[in-house]
């Protein structure tokens, strides 16, 4: 991509999303697959795109994006923060409108480790009386 291209990196729980955006006709790929090939549940493909929707950049720019890691869910939300980044990168006046739509924002959750001596995180092994 020799392009003139904006580059970010978005991750979510164990989803790594590499996001090149550029301007174009509004095409989205991840992984070299269409948007709706790679994602087939609509609730995500609706996270993907919102910041897209809230700047009016939807069908202005055009997306490619390589996720890795985690599941579907972590990686639309790695891809929705590669994207916003992407976004204020290639403009800097939309930084706010991301901001307040709370897109910028990193979501720390991570999954809670297994504790030795017990079946999962908290679950505790069934408690016999007798």
């Amino acid at each position: 991509m020799k392009e003139n291209y904006f580059y970010a990196t978005g991750r979510r729980k164990n989803a790594i999303a590499r996001v090149y955006l550029k301007p174009g006709t509004g095409q989205i790929t991840v992984n070299n697959r269409a948007l709706h090939d790679y994602v087939k549940r609509d609730t995500l493909k609706m996270i993907i795109e919102q910041p897209l929707v809230a700047t009016d950049m939807l069908g202005k720019v055009d997306v490619k994006a390589y996720a890795k890691g985690g599941g579907l869910t972590g990686q639309s939300g790695a891809l929705l923060l590669g994207v916003a980044r992407a976004l204020v990168k290639s403009d800097e006046e939309l930084k706010p409108v991301l901001r307040k739509g709370g897109f910028l924002t990193r979501d720390p959750r991570m999954v809670e480790r297994k504790k030795y001596g017990r079946p999962g995180a908290r679950k505790r092994f069934q408690f016999s009386k007798r």
